[in-house]
């Protein structure tokens, strides 16, 4: 027992002093893992800066840079007058687009409206004196014009009755004097019906949330094919400031108008000749208390026919009798307007809209009328509105 001891003492102090131990299993090594290299993060491939990310985007650079050299900013002066009667100068400012090669250039009637200095200033930053060659407060168009070389590529006109609800626009305009801006956005709305700076109406209008703000207006609605499609002429916004909800005279509009101002100054609107009152259910129940037969609850009541005119000599009758309702005086009696050519005739926006947009001077039209409760046609040759009716 002893004998085994002691080997196991000499064993135990051969490991401890380091010396060789021939007699113990040499121990087998623990292979070495290596560690798991960590993933490098993903290069991230820059983006060129001149592709643009998607289709529209594409299309909308390209209409910048096909229309907007051809978009103006028009600097107004005029004249105004202080409490006692001082001459104040003013300054406003509008956008406008070239027309056509002849340096003939479109904006809104209410961006030159009483000018005594007109200015255009191009994108490629010459300035021009412009002369207004003609305005029409009814549709809120005008035409100014440069002498100017090396004029932009104008602007085409598109076909304004082919638009259709949701589609993209761009506006490019100087808002705020901030020139050569563009804003997106799409059609909100066809055929609005807004009032012009004469407080007739414009039929045809185009509403877009595309932001419009002070100094777009007479710049360019266009589609993304870059032709006008609009002239932006009105905000709804109790800021005066873009609230998505902007208006555009049409370019159908455009094509119909100003070919005329450029050729003669002026627009010859289509004229009846009457002095008329929109009829509602309310007014009919108290003008058939007054005594007058009114079959209808809508139309427009004709007061007065305006001597020698289209609807005199097409025997329309105004009123025949005065009746006093409530506070005010009333001819009654006379002929009740509810169509012309067959379109029903509502009010008195309906029938200005139609003659705007349907009619022209010297056409004949076919006016349906209720007389004394019985329904008959006349027919009306139109003539050009005066400018100033006695």
């Amino acid at each position: 027992m002893r004998k085994w001891v002691v080997l196991a003492l000499l064993v135990s102090t051969t490991v401890a002093c380091g010396l060789p131990a021939a007699v113990l299993p040499t121990p087998t090594p623990v292979p070495t893992v290596p560690p798991t290299p960590t993933a490098a993060p993903p290069q991230v491939s820059p983006v060129p800066t001149t592709e643009p990310a998607n289709a529209l985007e594409a299309q909308v650079e390209a209409v910048y840079e096909r229309a907007a050299p051809a978009v103006v900013n028009i600097t107004v002066r005029s004249i105004a007058y202080d409490f006692f009667m001082r001459p104040v100068p003013q300054e406003g400012t509008g956008s406008g687009f070239l027309y056509d090669d002849q340096g003939h250039i479109v904006t809104n009637y209410h961006v030159v409206e009483n000018a005594e200095e007109v200015m255009v200033t191009l994108a490629d930053g010459r300035t021009f004196p412009a002369e207004v060659v003609g305005t029409d407060p009814s549709t809120d168009l005008a035409v100014i014009h440069i002498e100017a070389e090396d004029l932009p590529e104008p602007i085409p006109l598109a076909d304004s009755d082919q638009l259709k609800v949701g589609q993209f626009v761009v506006a490019i305009g100087n808002p705020f004097g901030q020139e050569g801006t563009l804003t997106v956005g799409v059609i909100s709305a066809l055929g609005r019906v807004i009032q012009s700076p004469d407080g007739r109406f414009i039929g045809e209008a185009i509403q877009t949330d595309a932001a419009i703000n002070p100094g777009n207006s007479g710049g360019p609605l266009l589609d993304l094919h870059g032709r006008v499609i609009g002239v932006n002429s009105q905000i709804i916004s109790p800021s005066r400031a873009s609230a998505g909800i902007g208006f555009a005279v049409s370019s159908n509009t455009v094509r119909r108008v100003v070919p005329h101002l450029i050729a003669e100054g002026r627009y010859p609107h289509p004229w009846l000749g009457v002095q008329l009152l929109d009829l509602t259910p309310e007014r009919a129940r108290i003008f058939r208390e007054a005594g007058m037969e009114i079959p209808v609850d809508e139309g427009v009541l004709v007061i007065e026919v305006v001597p020698d005119s289209p609807a005199d000599r097409a025997g329309i009758r105004g009123g025949d009798r005065m009746v006093r309702i409530g506070r005010y005086t009333i001819p009654l009696g006379g002929d009740i307007i509810t169509s012309i050519n067959g379109q029903p005739i509502a009010n008195l926006k309906d029938l200005t809209v139609y003659l705007e947009t349907e009619t022209q001077v010297g056409q004949t039209i076919e006016v349906g009328l209720i007389r004394d409760g019985r329904e008959m046609t006349v027919q009306v040759t139109l003539a050009e509105r005066p400018a100033k009716i006695d």
